[in-house]
């Protein structure tokens, strides 16, 4: 979900496999004399050759059966709906295979309906998705958009979903985080029900703490500033370790640092830098940790798979990641410390005051129903089937990472899933990095190039800050 997104105006057409529903009929005979007979030769399974030979009388008679049997089958076809859906796969496989199985099956057995899944990879699939709301119709009935998408101009693509869920509500809407159902909330209209999300941790490498002498993770942003530095050192293995490993190329993480000062990037009402004292310090501790040797000389061309690399071998103490990134980083196959890679909530600094609360960054992805789909009562009828909490627990067992709160509370869930609990506590809290405008590709580069210099000593955190302000807010939308 970090990565560079294509202009939606630049579209490309549709492919084949998508669009066209039919094959173009042959028309391979010889002649066109009335009465020529058309013969071939085909195998049957057993392997023997069986020669077709028709006129045009028994080929005429032929398609006079076989058009009132068609006819006569009209009313069995009639009872079978179908619901097209364009996704990516994760979100197809969540819902029909994994530890709890064909989770959508009972909703789709009870209406009579199929699923017709298209799914792309996540820019492509939101290029593809706009494009078919921006037509006089559609034949997709739901779509699956990221967050960070969902601009004023994207969110009169889809209907307006406040009448739905006032008529026909969702089990317990409010259940479902906060943070999430903000992010789809557009001009004070709900356009997206949340299905998935990535909500960041801090993780950290057990094992190593207890060889540099820390007996248990920090709990506020010193205490992990402290603690990084301390782990800046050799392991007992003969590992170089730094404390600290984060990528350059995203804005998630100076904003978390940002949040644990009470600050951010852009608020909600896209002011830009709405406590610049926070965000100065934000900056001063990753400038801090990098002077320090406790983040990587190679910072400024660290990406996310690096991170998992170095946390994966030992050679950083403490990164950023999703939580769902777990066991990934404890797979054995994969990582020298499994079961020694664990998390807590990216802590907050001791000077936070007034009740206020670190906030982690969280992605998300929710269902659309575009405005020029039909049936939009069935895509309503999916979507609160998908939101439920049978099917909520059902999809997360299956890999999903869940929006409901309550689902981290069942005891089979929580017992497969160490962090459960802690997540759960995170989520609650957590919002989007920043809020989606058209201009956002473009607000977060300038805003990791300020970053970058201010983190390699370039720039001061005040000029650094300065800079972000003024060179972001003319990118805000009027």
């Amino acid at each position: 979900m970090g990565r560079t997104v294509r202009r939606i105006n630049h579209p490309t057409g549709a492919g084949a496999a998508v669009r066209n529903f039919h094959e173009p009929i042959s028309c391979s005979r010889p002649d066109c004399r009335r009465n020529k007979r058309v013969t071939d030769s085909h195998r049957n399974q057993g392997g023997k050759t069986v020669t077709l030979n028709l006129t045009r009388r028994h080929f005429l008679a032929g398609t006079t059966a076989a058009g009132a049997t068609m006819l006569l089958a009209r009313p069995a076809f009639a009872q079978t709906k179908t619901l097209n859906v364009l996704s990516h796969l994760v979100h197809q496989n969540v819902l029909t295979k994994g530890t709890a199985g064909d989770v959508i099956a009972p909703w789709r057995e009870a209406e009579g309906v199929e699923i017709s899944w298209t799914t792309l990879d996540s820019n492509p699939l939101q290029d593809r998705l706009f494009r078919e709301a921006s037509l006089n119709q559609t034949d997709f009935q739901i779509g699956y958009v990221i967050d960070n998408r969902v601009t004023p101009e994207i969110a009169s693509l889809f209907e307006p979903l406040d009448s739905f869920q006032a008529a026909d509500p969702i089990e317990d809407f409010n259940d479902i985080a906060a943070g999430l159902r903000s992010a789809m909330t557009v001009g004070g209209k709900l356009v997206g029900i949340p299905v998935r999300h990535a909500t960041q941790a801090l993780f950290y490498n057990e094992a190593l703490l207890e060889e540099a002498g820390v007996g248990a993770p920090p709990a506020t942003i010193e205490e992990l500033v402290e603690q990084a530095k301390k782990l800046t050192f050799t392991s007992k293995a003969g590992t170089p370790v730094v404390g600290m490993t984060l990528a350059s190329d995203l804005a998630v993480f100076p904003v978390m640092f940002a949040r644990a000062f009470g600050g951010d990037f852009i608020d909600s009402q896209f002011k830009v830098v709405p406590n610049p004292e926070a965000m100065e310090k934000g900056l001063s501790v990753l400038a801090d940790l990098f002077k320090a040797g406790a983040l990587p000389r190679s910072y400024a061309t660290t990406r996310n798979d690096d991170m998992v690399t170095w946390l994966q071998q030992g050679r950083a103490a403490f990164g950023v990641l999703p939580f769902a990134r777990f066991a990934q980083l404890n797979n054995p196959e994969q990582s020298t410390f499994p079961g020694n890679i664990k998390a807590v909530a990216f802590p907050g600094s001791k000077a936070l005051s007034g009740g206020a609360e670190m906030a982690a960054v969280v992605e998300s992805w929710a269902m659309a129903v575009p405005a020029n789909s039909t049936d939009k009562e069935l895509s309503w009828s999916f979507i609160k089937a998908v939101s439920s909490k049978a099917v909520t627990l059902g999809a997360a067992r299956n890999g999903n990472g869940p929006v409901r709160v309550s689902t981290y509370a069942d005891a089979e869930f929580s017992a497969s899933q160490p962090l459960a609990k802690v997540e759960a506590a995170t989520l609650a809290k957590a919002r989007p990095a920043f809020p989606a405008f058209p201009e956002a590709v473009r607000a977060q580069a300038t805003f990791l190039e300020e970053v970058q210099l201010a983190v390699l000593g370039r720039k001061s955190p005040q000029e650094a800050v300065a800079a972000i302000v003024e060179r972001v807010t003319p990118l805000m939308p009027a």
